[in-house]
């Protein structure tokens, strides 16, 4: 029997809290459910009881003794479990080598195949039916579809028959019979004393697989109560809390609908990986948001617009005229710019100056093969100075730059030659709230001067504060339009959490 306990357990991370406090109860035999807005601090409290973050303070109780979880090592030697919402795969191993990972079966130096085979085949026979075509238990990770990927992470959570079992948005890319299997599953583990703790952002799914369901709201628990006493319109109340007035106070007036005349941007019926049937305008001079639970499609449309992905069907207009996204020189050449908060990725130009970091953009537009520095710097210092970024000099490394300046970095790339349609994914990721202020300043100041914006935050009180509409996108669709008085964080959490029921 295990039974876990976590009280007024914190964790920030310099200036940010991710974790004011988190109380948390899971009984042996049920499954509770954990529930809040994106960044509320659910995944940082399922870290921390994996042992893959370290509290700042709190307690962890296991069956009433107090544990320190060091590790991801000591959770397992404990009896815990996880499912990492961020999968922890190896890419270039086989399906049954990733389910018995970290753990493979060895004979000398060499791993016993007949075991590995004979250990993951007893949770690929669980999902036999519902793993799709070219799944297979010798099938590499890297060729297997999103779906059958997250298939593996659960079949690797389910491996370490762990006592305690932490899911952590386990169903997001599942289809509607992989997810009723999974909750078979997970039925039968509950009826055989099995205790986990589920995260999802599907309101069904919550009061289908839940006992109990404990809300968590800018990084304090709020509630619990038993699932056959709440309601989806109480728990999202619950998530809300008394902010909303406040919010709607600081929003801006809701901007007319855009006419084709003065369209910046226009999407007609797009689809393609991770998307479906979506259609939008934005306006000149106006900040249309793409709101909705974390990846539901809204970067996925924002990075085929830029052409780093694919439009399968569907017609993308820019200022009236049709353009077909084949790629992000393409794109940048036509006047669309794409700020990522995934600067390691999509971002910065790592141990390069300050200078080369911000000038890619510039010499694609303007055709250049050479420039004096001189010339690119005073043409850089403007957008720089724009953003108040804090750097020592052009020549230092990007390195040298907190995060919060790398981003104004390459958000100040786009700038030195003015785009038209400025595609924003979650571009606050990572940074301070000083940084945020001057990123939005600008963005708002970018708008007025007729730039056609598009704004994806993973945080919803961005959106609701600087986005003229919203559009919440569900399931990789758009499920509901806010604007005026019905830009409130209740809508925006309704229309995410139940659009899929």
């Amino acid at each position: 029997m295990s039974k876990l306990k976590l009280s007024g357990v914190a964790k920030s991370y310099g200036a940010t809290v991710a974790l004011s406090r988190g109380d948390l109860e899971l009984e042996a035999g049920e499954v509770h459910v954990l529930i809040g807005s994106n960044g509320s601090g659910k995944s940082t409290l399922c870290k921390i009881v994996a042992g893959s973050v370290k509290p700042d303070s709190g307690e962890v109780l296991l069956d009433g003794n107090p544990v320190t979880v060091t590790g991801p090592q000591a959770a397992k030697a404990l009896g815990i479990g996880i499912f990492y919402q961020e999968l922890s795969l190896a890419g270039h191993r086989t399906v049954e080598e990733n389910i018995c990972l970290p753990d493979l079966p060895m004979r000398g130096p060499f791993i016993d195949r007949k075991a590995l085979s004979q250990r993951a085949a007893r949770y690929i026979a669980l999902f036999d039916g519902v793993t799709g075509q070219g799944f297979s238990a010798d099938a590499t990770v890297d060729s297997l579809r999103a779906d059958q990927r997250q298939l593996v992470e659960i079949m690797k959570a389910l491996a370490t028959e762990a006592p305690i079992l932490i899911f952590d948005e386990p169903t997001s890319a599942l289809d509607r019979s992989q997810v009723e299997r999974f909750f078979e599953i997970l039925r039968r583990l509950k009826e055989n004393g099995r205790a986990m703790v589920f995260i999802s952002h599907r309101m069904d799914e919550i009061f289908a697989i839940g006992d109990r369901v404990t809300v968590i709201r800018d990084g304090a628990t709020v509630g619990t109560s038993r699932i056959s006493e709440a309601k989806p319109a109480e728990v999202i109340h619950l998530m809300v809390g008394e902010q909303e007035d406040l919010v709607e106070r600081q929003a801006p007036a809701s901007a007319a609908q855009p006419s084709a005349g003065d369209a910046a941007l226009t999407g007609k019926h797009l689809t393609g990986p991770g998307f479906a049937d979506v259609s939008f305008q934005v306006a000149k001079g106006e900040i249309l948001g793409f709101g909705g639970l974390h990846g539901q499609g809204q970067s996925a449309v924002l990075r085929a617009i830029f052409g780093a992905s694919t439009v399968d069907s569907g017609e993308v207009l820019l200022g009236g005229e049709r353009f077909t996204p084949k790629n992000p020189r393409q794109a940048i050449t036509h006047g669309i710019a794409y700020v990522s908060g995934d600067r390691g990725r999509d971002g910065i130009i790592q141990g390069r100056p300050i200078l080369e970091n911000l000038t890619p953009v510039h010499f694609l537009r303007e055709r250049l093969f050479l420039a004096r520095p001189s010339a690119l710097r005073a043409k850089a210092q403007p957008a720089m100075g724009s953003l108040r970024t804090k750097f020592g000099g052009f020549a230092l490394p990007i390195g040298s730059l907190s995060g919060g300046n790398q981003q104004k970095v390459v958000i100040a790339r786009w700038l030195i030659d003015r785009p038209d349609v400025l595609l924003l994914d979650d571009p606050t990721k990572g940074i301070d709230l000083s940084a945020k202020a001057d990123l939005f300043s600008l963005i708002r100041e970018l708008a007025a001067q007729g730039l056609g914006i598009v704004l994806y935050s993973s945080e919803d009180a961005e959106l609701l504060v600087n986005a003229d509409r919203i559009l919440v996108f569900n399931g990789g669709r758009i499920t509901r339009e806010l604007t005026g008085t019905d830009r409130t964080r209740y809508n925006l959490y309704e229309a995410a959490y139940e659009a899929a029921a």
